[in-house]
């Protein structure tokens, strides 16, 4: 039977600076059969781990990731975080703090939120020991020797030290420890006889701990290149901090408890720790903003009223569908708004409703509407988007699929340059402290990682340069692709040449292999908004840049769009659109023009969509330098072959033209000139497939050929065509089945 010990302090590569261990992007790679590379948790399996805490420096950036994994391979996850402290000028100490349980995680979140909004310095962020001592309920300490206690004792003001222990106590009691650690740095077996002593005459407990940064004790160099990347240095410099050790790897419960043979008690103590560390998120969960309606009516009440008025100002002025009554437009109202209202997701479309209101009412240029919210009649009525769904086919399921719950997900753009107005009233209108944006992660690619690698190595630039030139450029491209050990087509020969033949660019492939893909920095999501109903730290920390002082600026949540979301959080969409921007321009120019001439201003919104003038001279001859997605080169080849005569044709290009469907070109254009025969692959499908010459373009007949031939209903065909989209063999395997059945009925 192994020890019973559980590592307690451990960065991953979301601390962006000092660690080299990957936390699985998704689940399945928890497991080690699955994982891509070994990782934090597959290693954590193979050891047969009971339990175990990431600690990351003044973030929980990986917590969601971490905790899912864990909890997908029976693994105890504990959260923590190293939290930087400083009392006036002195320079940051450090504390390990763990959650007890939903109250101690609020507390933590609370306390780095406020270190990345108000507490800037020279050294990063930190909190002041007020802070801590007011808001440490359901946190357990750990006092090692990077603590203010560690410090003071280092320089032999043992009595000094006792004394700042005595002040933990005061906040934390029976839940502060003390950290000891053998990993072979300097002043480490100074610090842990104080800590015996301390411990022995103030009567606090113990833990053992390796202050984990990698996985292997041949990760070291990895890891010091690491630190060498976020510290300016290089690796041979020798005046370099040496702060690490490379003992300071992911150690087996019976190598921990060899190593502290003579401090079992040590070993135990870490145990008993993590049995009182139980945390849990309550993950799937969906909390939006209470949006205000008037005092008689409630959410679903106002959404049906609103909508209804809605529809009927629209069809004032916009003719019917052919083929469809009002009534049509009626009934398929009535089932979209009893489906938002069953998945309780009417606050959603009214607050997404409002801003944009809110944005034309400032005349902030905004898109009549992308995606699968196009196909809502609700939001058509709500004007949250400009587009009659019914004409062109589009279908509701794809958007909210009542046999499916996941949240609602509008793509809304803005003018580039009035976009943040937006945001600001949303902020203003549910409070600042419940909106955010929303964080990303950036990686260490494969060229990069390659510069990166060669600059802390010392190696000449015009070595390393000449190395990165012969990595491919294509978009994702990995060295393993390119090392002729992945993709195919992103092979390069002259690498794997000079890999084979020269010792330094084999040194520098090497190394950067071993760093490639860590995290490196964080960022801000380019539209991502969350709007929280209570202060957003009740859900996740924020992060911030520095601004001045010790204050932070534009705020973002630590947890990326998929975590935000598996804590509750609702994402909204705000994108910044350069193309509206220039739109706007244009007709305000027009406009002004007009207005000198003393003619009529140009409403874009009522300009024609079949006027033959304009597909014969700029679609047809490829006249689109400037049209928004139709401006490529590859594109403007399309549309000289296509020549493209109605609004029709040009949705259909727009949606072939993309890595896949793209092959279909030719077979299109053929078709619609009558030069290649079809036939539909079922007659009951010629009605779905006519307009598109016999060829699945659109997702939405994905999802009506399962209806018609396969006896779907339009919720499972959604499932139909997210499995498609996701490849997952098992899925399609099951699917495959259901529509067999299906069709042969």
């Amino acid at each position: 039977m192994s020890a019973r010990f559980i590592h307690l302090h451990l960065h991953t590569e979301f601390s962006l600076a000092d660690s080299t261990i990957r936390v699985p992007e998704k689940p399945d790679e928890a497991r080690p059969d699955k994982a891509k590379r070994p990782n934090l948790l597959s290693r954590a399996v193979e050891m047969r781990l009971p339990a175990l805490a990431v600690t990351d420096r003044n973030n929980l950036f990986a917590l969601v990731k971490f905790y899912k994994a864990a909890e997908s391979v029976g693994i105890k996850p504990i959260a923590g975080a190293d939290i930087s402290i400083v009392d006036g000028k002195e320079s940051p100490w450090q504390l390990t703090l763990l959650c007890r349980d939903h109250s101690g995680y609020l507390s933590l979140s609370r306390l780095l939120t406020r270190a990345w909004l108000e507490g800037h310095h020279a050294d990063g962020v930190a909190i002041n020991p007020q802070w801590l001592a007011e808001d440490c309920e359901g946190l357990f300490a750990i006092a090692g020797r990077h603590s203010l206690a560690g410090r003071l004792a280092a320089a032999g003001r043992h009595q000094h030290a006792e004394q700042q222990l005595a002040d933990l106590q005061r906040s934390f009691g029976e839940n502060l420890h003390l950290e000891i650690t053998r990993t072979q740095r300097d002043g480490e077996d100074a610090f842990n006889a104080f800590a015996l002593h301390a411990a022995s005459t103030r009567g606090l407990p113990v833990v053992a701990s390796n202050d984990v940064r990698f996985l292997d004790r041949d990760g070291y160099d990895a890891h010091e290149a690491r630190v060498c990347i976020s510290t300016g240095r290089v690796l041979d410099d020798p005046k370099r901090p040496r702060e690490y050790s490379a003992e300071q790897y992911l150690k087996s419960p019976d190598q921990m408890a060899a190593l502290f043979a003579d401090l079992p008690d040590a070993i135990d103590n870490t145990w008993a720790l993590a049995q009182r560390c139980n945390l849990e998120m309550r993950l799937g969960n969906y909390f939006l903003p209470a949006y205000p309606v008037p005092a008689e009516e409630t959410l679903d009440s106002w959404i049906r009223s609103q909508s209804h008025a809605g529809l009927a100002a629209r069809l004032e002025k916009s003719p019917l569908a052919p083929g469809h009554t009002r009534e049509d437009y009626l009934a398929r109202l009535d089932f979209e708004l009893d489906t938002i209202c069953k998945m309780g997701f009417p606050g959603y479309f009214l607050i997404v409703a409002d801003f944009i209101q809110w944005g034309k009412n400032h005349d902030i240029p905004i898109g009549p509407g992308r995606g699968s919210g196009a196909g809502s009649l609700v939001a058509w009525a709500l004007q949250i988007t400009d587009l009659d769904p019914l004409p062109y086919g589009l279908l509701f399921e794809r958007f909210l699929n009542p046999e499916r719950v996941s949240m609602p997900d509008f793509d809304i753009d803005f003018c580039m340059d009035r976009r943040d107005e937006v945001i600001d009233y949303v902020a203003a209108k549910y409070g600042r402290d419940r909106v955010s944006q929303i964080i990303t992660y950036g990686t260490m690619a494969a060229k990069a990682v390659v510069r990166d690698a060669g600059r802390v190595l010392g190696f000449p630039y015009g070595l390393v340069d000449g190395v990165a030139k012969l990595i491919p450029t294509t978009l994702g491209v990995t060295l393993k692709d390119a090392m002729g050990e992945g993709k195919s087509d992103m092979v390069s020969q002259e690498l794997i040449d000079r890999y084979r033949d020269e010792d330094d660019v084999r040194d520098l492939i090497d190394l950067a292999r071993e760093l490639e893909d860590l995290t490196r920095n964080a960022g801000k999501h380019a539209g991502g908004v969350v709007i929280a109903p209570t202060p957003l730290s009740d859900f996740c920390p924020l992060f911030a840049e520095h601004d001045e002082g010790a204050r932070g600026r534009n705020p973002v949540t630590q947890f990326d769009k998929d975590d935000v979301e598996a804590v509750g959080l609702v994402k909204f969409d705000f994108l910044g659109l350069r193309t509206l921007t220039i739109i706007d321009w244009a007709v305000k120019a027009i406009n002004r023009r007009h207005s000198r001439a003393d003619l009529p201003p140009v409403d874009i919104t009522t300009i024609p969509l079949d006027d033959a003038s304009v597909y014969r001279d700029i679609f047809a001859n490829g006249n689109t330098g400037t049209v928004f997605q139709f401006e490529s080169s590859g594109m403007r080849r399309a549309l000289k072959e296509a020549k493209p005569d109605r609004f029709e044709d040009l949705i259909a290009l727009n949606a072939l033209y993309r890595p896949g469907p793209m092959d279909m070109i030719p077979s299109f254009v053929e078709r619609k000139h009558g030069r290649e025969q079809f036939e539909y692959p079922d007659p009951r499908t010629e009605v779905m497939l006519k307009e598109t010459y016999g060829i699945m373009v659109y997702q939405e007949q994905v999802m009506q050929m399962a209806q018609i031939v396969g006896g779907y209903s339009l919720g499972g065909a959604d499932l139909l065509r997210r499995a498609m989209g996701k490849k997952v063999p098992a899925e399609m395997a099951k699917h495959r089945e259901i529509f067999r059945e299906g069709a042969g009925k």
